[in-house]
């Protein structure tokens, strides 16, 4: 079974800016000339950002440990 992950993206314009953020995970937040844009450099951004946070978990977590899939 596949498992999608998402996200909730909290989007608006602000003067001539769209500016939008990530509920789900602090600091992936960005500012774009349209919507559009934005919406494509929220999704850069958050896989990037995941993409670093499980690199440095496991780079902490050592030798000897075990990964295991939580749902909620």
């Amino acid at each position: 079974m596949e498992m999608k992950n998402e996200f909730t993206a909290v989007v608006k314009q602000d003067g001539d800016w769209w500016i939008g953020w990530i509920e789900e995970v602090p600091g992936v937040n960005c500012q774009e000339a349209t919507r559009p844009e934005l919406l494509e450099s929220l999704r850069v951004t958050l896989g990037e950002a995941l993409a670093f946070n499980k690199a440095d978990a496991l780079s902490m977590a050592g030798i000897n440990f075990e990964e295991e899939l939580i749902a909620i």
